[in-house]
């Protein structure tokens, strides 16, 4: 089988419950997508989970682990390197508790491939509010957000904070990934704009997000607020020092 032109990028703690069938639906699709798993050292065995499946599927399950957790912000940014250097023209993120259909990656990555998107981004929020199962307060508190993200900054995108996304190889490459400031949810909406400020095209694809119904979810008042407030600073740093394009 001829090496994919795309991986998906999953970072995983205590994923165990998802683990293995993520991973089985993301190879599944008909495209023939890849996965590279970033385990922060979970303890319910989340890795030993993932290395069956590197070992039932050489060559299209990777595999990062890493001491603890360090933020999603650096694991994203530690996939990028290894799918950069792996070769990929196409690099995905997805979260692991089937709160994105994994049906979903075909639609973004024909938004990059076919479609003349840089970065195509899997948005609840496009066409209107399409979220399943969220308590409405989160609701809430997602949707206005990304409205306060777009007001503070002029991103034209209605999901500011998603993290399902599609970066064309050359995005990746002509961003100083050291340069990525933040951690948590907030780098979601950095790599956005970033990419926006250096002039690359930001696409928006409706998906249907629907909460997890295995495991535990990650999302903390903190890691918001770090979205939230973050964001003030990153527009200052922009009309102080534009981003560039590397090369």
């Amino acid at each position: 089988m001829a090496k994919s032109d795309s991986v998906v990028i999953i970072p995983m703690y205590n994923e165990r419950e998802n683990a293995a069938a993520i991973i089985d639906a993301v190879l599944g699709l008909e495209h023939g997508f890849d996965v590279l798993v970033i385990d922060d050292n979970s303890p319910d065995g989340t890795a030993a989970i993932v290395k069956e499946k590197i070992e039932a599927f050489p060559g299209r399950v990777h595999l990062i682990e890493r001491a603890g957790k360090l933020g999603l912000g650096t694991a994203y940014i530690e996939g990028f390197r290894r799918a950069l250097a792996d070769g990929y023209d196409y690099v995905f993120e997805m979260d692991a508790d089937f709160s994105h259909n994994p049906a979903d990656l075909e639609r973004l990555r024909r938004a990059c491939a076919d479609e003349g998107a840089d970065v195509a981004v899997g948005s609840r929020y496009v066409t209107g509010v399409n979220v399943v199962n969220w308590p409405m307060g989160r609701v809430l508190m997602s949707y206005y957000a990304s409205k306060y993200v777009r007001l503070v900054t002029g991103l034209p995108v209605h999901d500011t904070t998603a993290g399902f996304v599609c970066y064309r190889r050359r995005v990746l490459e002509a961003f100083d990934l050291d340069a990525i400031k933040f951690k948590g949810y907030a780098f979601q909406i950095e790599m956005k704009f970033t990419a926006y400020c250096m002039g690359f095209r930001v696409a928006e694809v409706p998906i249907v997000f629907v909460n997890r119904v295995l495991g535990t979810s990650k999302m903390s008042s903190g890691i918001f607020g770090e979205a939230v407030f973050g964001v003030i600073r990153l527009k200052w740093n922009s009309l102080l020092h534009r981003p560039r394009r590397r090369g």
